[in-house]
C-alpha cells in the first residue's frame, strides 16, 4: 500500500475571526481513526514550493461522521496556513495515511469526571470527542474548557456544543435524566471583559474553575484530564494537574490525564 497522501476535496469553509477558520474535506471509504486523533494534511506543490507541506492537524470531527473537518490558526507568512487560509469548496487537500494521538479515551484509566482543557486551535480534538458517544458512556461528567484571547475565538466552541443538544446521536447523551447538563462548556478569555477571564494554569490554581463548574479539586480516585493547546499551555497545565497528584499517560500505558504530543516540541 502506498504512504502517499491522498488527494481529497474541500466541502466548505467557514472563517470565524480574522485569526481563526474552519473547513471539511472528502473522507476515503478506507480511512479510520480514533476519535482524538490528529493527521498529516496540506496542499498540492505549487511553482513556489517545490514539494507539500504537510503539518499536524487534530481532526475535529467524530470518527462516525462521513467526512473529516479540521479548525484552523490563519498565520499570513506560514508555510502552510498561508495558503490553506485561502481554500474554497472545491480545491483539493492533501491528507495523509496513518493517524496517530494521545488525545484518546483508551489512553486513560476509567473514571467519573472528564475535564478537557483546551486554548484557541486546541479545541479541535475535542470538538470531535464531544461527539462521540462513547466519551459520554465512559464518564459521568464532562467538562471542557476553551481559553482565547477575544470573545470572537470562542464561537466555534459555543457553537458547536450548543448545537449538541440537537444531534441526533449523541443530543440525549449530553444531559442527565433529571434535565441538568452531562456536558459543561466553560470559557474564559484572557484579552477582553468575560464572566470569566484568566489563563486556565491561573484558574487552576486559584480554584475558580471547580467554583464556576461546581465540582471540587481534582482528584486521580475521579478525574482525568486531557490537555491541548500551545506548547507553554500544555507544559504548564500539565505541572498544575500533576499538581494534584495526578499521573500522566498514554497509549502504551493509561493514567489520569494526556497531553496532545504533535503540539509539543
Amino acid at each position: 500500500m502506498s504512504n502517499a497522501p491522498t488527494e481529497e476535496t474541500v466541502l466548505d469553509v467557514e472563517h470565524f475571526t480574522d485569526r481563526l477558520f474552519a473547513f471539511s474535506i472528502t473522507r476515503p471509504a478506507s480511512f479510520r481513526f480514533r476519535t482524538g486523533e490528529f493527521i498529516m494534511i496540506g496542499l498540492p506543490k505549487t511553482e513556489e514550493q517545490k514539494r507539500p507541506v504537510m503539518r499536524a492537524y487534530s481532526i475535529a470531527s467524530p470518527a462516525w461522521d462521513d467526512k473529516l473537518e479540521f479548525y484552523s490558526i490563519k498565520v499570513e507568512d506560514g508555510p502552510l496556513t498561508s495558503r490553506l487560509q485561502k481554500i474554497v469548496s472545491g480545491d483539493t487537500v492533501l491528507l495523509g495515511r496513518k493517524p496517530v494521538g494521545t488525545l484518546v479515551l483508551d489512553a486513560l484509566l476509567p473514571g467519573k469526571r472528564l475535564w478537557m482543557f483546551s486554548t484557541g486551535t486546541g479545541f479541535a480534538p475535542f470538538a470531535s470527542l464531544v461527539r462521540d458517544p462513547e466519551t459520554y458512556e465512559r464518564y459521568d461528567e464532562v467538562i471542557v474548557t476553551h481559553t482565547c484571547r477575544d470573545a470572537g475565538e470562542l464561537e466555534y466552541s459555543q457553537r458547536l456544543v450548543a448545537d449538541l443538544i440537537n444531534d441526533p446521536l449523541v443530543g440525549e447523551m449530553v444531559v442527565n435524566a433529571d434535565g441538568s447538563p452531562k456536558l459543561k462548556l466553560i470559557t474564559s478569555l484572557t484579552r477582553e471583559d468575560h464572566p470569566l477571564t484568566g489563563r486556565i494554569t491561573t484558574l487552576l490554581d486559584t480554584g475558580k474553575l471547580f467554583d464556576v463548574a461546581g465540582t471540587e479539586p481534582l482528584n486521580k480516585g475521579m478525574d482525568r484530564v486531557m490537555i491541548c493547546g500551545s506548547k507553554d499551555m500544555i507544559g504548564d497545565t500539565a505541572k498544575m494537574v500533576e499538581s494534584f497528584g495526578l499521573e500522566e499517560g498514554s497509549n502504551s500505558e493509561p493514567k489520569h490525564f494526556v497531553v496532545e504530543k504533535s503540539f509539543v516540541g
